[in-house]
């Protein structure tokens, strides 16, 4: 697969989805209300309330007297298009994994989107920050948006962490081994991720759906959804990473035995203690502990 070359769909398929994907999430009570998700009467009504007062294109009118407007099922169609999009043109990045399968395409773009949601979670926290402290203006919505993404961003991660192999792992016994019994290690893994995630879908799948349907809120001002996405999101992502470690033990089948060495120090930063210690240690700058501890004392 071709190496990442930034170029400029790189970053507009991912922001375009995001968009997409906003939307239809923050005007998901309709579609609740259209496919008739919702039984309880009560709730109903409720989900009726959340919905008027949620909704941004409220002119529009719902498509065959339902709720959801032609806007509201673009995005639903955006979703679909720009996420095929990236997947397809998603390309790795010199320092990335080699392993390139549809299934690790999808895994790479979702990590593009976490790249992007850190970009929107960094920008509402500056804009709020400014707003706080130079114009003592502060927002109602900032902070809850920024747990919301931030709270997509740490299951997002995850699973391009997954892809990428570069999850924590204790390799001591590990690397001593034969690959024949390190395979067997990764069988083993892989074996208790997927029972994880199986155990957690199948105790987690109606609390959390429960909430979806009735969209449970986060009870403040600026009351976003939270409880209703990300409980449902962290069933969905955790399956992603369950397949995604089956995917990563059938590419790494047959490789050469692993042995994971100390990570490469970095050139510049080696030069830069070389400079303030010398190359044998006693340089002009002394950094030692007796020389902090006489400073300490003149002071």
């Amino acid at each position: 697969m071709e190496e990442k070359t930034g170029s400029l769909i790189e970053w507009l398929v991912p922001l375009a989805f995001l968009v997409c994907a906003g939307w239809a999430i923050w005007h998901m009570p309709a579609f609740i209300l259209d496919f008739g998700w919702q039984t309880d009467e009560s709730q109903r009504a409720n989900l009726e309330g959340v919905f008027l007062r949620n909704d941004v294109s409220p002119g529009m009118g719902g498509l065959f007297g339902g709720f959801s407007d032609i806007i509201d099922w673009l995005s639903v169609l955006g979703i679909v298009l720009f996420g095929a999009l990236g997947v397809m043109t998603v390309r790795r990045a010199a320092m990335e994994h080699e392993s390139f399968s549809v299934f690790d395409r999808l895994a790479v773009f979702i990590g593009r989107l976490t790249m992007m949601l850190i970009v929107l979670l960094t920008s509402v926290m500056l804009y709020e920050v400014i707003l706080r402290y130079v114009f003592e203006a502060p927002t109602l919505w900032a902070n809850e948006l920024s747990l919301w993404l931030a709270g997509f961003v740490f299951l997002t991660a995850g699973l391009y962490a997954m892809q990428q192999r570069s999850h924590i792992r204790i390799v001591l016994l590990y690397d001593v081994c034969p690959r024949w019994i390190q395979r067997i290690f990764d069988v083993i893994s892989t074996t208790c991720i997927c029972l994880f995630a199986f155990f957690l879908i199948y105790g987690g799948y109606g609390e959390a759906f429960t909430k979806f349907y009735r969209w449970e809120t986060f009870g403040t001002a600026f009351d976003p959804p939270i409880p209703a996405t990300i409980k449902i999101s962290v069933l969905f992502i955790v399956g992603l990473v369950a397949l995604q470690a089956v995917v990563n033990l059938i590419a790494d089948w047959n490789k050469e035995q692993i042995v994971h060495g100390p990570d490469e120090p970095d050139a510049e930063e080696l030069a830069a203690l070389r400079a303030a210690v010398g190359a044998d240690g006693t340089g002009d700058l002394d950094v030692t502990r007796a020389a902090a501890l006489n400073e300490k004392k003149k002071d």
